[in-house]
């Protein structure tokens, strides 16, 4: 499982894959599909912040940290949608 961790700054980034009992606690974004989602790729090539969609995961990262969370998840981005592997998980 990958996630997003906010990071001192206020930024976020992606994990590497967590393992098992290695999951660290962590928020999910539970949000509607709009226009310009930010996607796995979007976060790896760091051009998600051009996209209207990254407003949601931006707010989503505070709102984890106000919840005392250092990681977060978001289907959009955190699931590498061309891996046949990751989109069976």
């Amino acid at each position: 499982m990958r996630l997003l961790e906010r990071l001192p700054g206020g930024g976020f980034r992606l994990t590497e894959k967590f393992l098992g009992n290695a999951i660290p606690p962590y928020a999910i974004l539970s949000h509607t599909w709009g226009i310009e989602e930010v996607t796995f790729e979007d976060m790896a090539n760091d051009s998600s912040k051009t996209k209207a969609g990254f407003e949601k995961i931006r707010f989503c990262s505070e709102q984890a940290a106000r919840d005392g969370l250092q990681y977060f998840w978001v289907d959009s981005c955190c699931i590498k949608k061309s891996s046949d592997a990751e989109l069976s998980q």
